[in-house]
């Protein structure tokens, strides 16, 4: 099950939903800002249909 989160990018500070598949429990990924297309590490802690914490991580 997916669930949509709104993030914020750690480098141009612009706001976007990011789309987490939550029947993996938890995962840590590389995803890139829809603005400004710099990469940054999302972490993230889930139970099946719900984000239970998210942490972007950038330098």
């Amino acid at each position: 099950m997916e669930v949509s989160e709104t993030i914020q990018c750690p480098f141009c500070g612009q706001s976007f939903d990011l789309t987490v598949d939550t029947t993996v429990s938890s995962q840590r990924f590389t995803t890139d800002c829809e603005v400004c297309c710099r990469p940054f590490e999302v972490a993230a802690e889930c139970e099946p249909g719900a984000i239970l914490s998210l942490d972007v991580l950038g330098s």
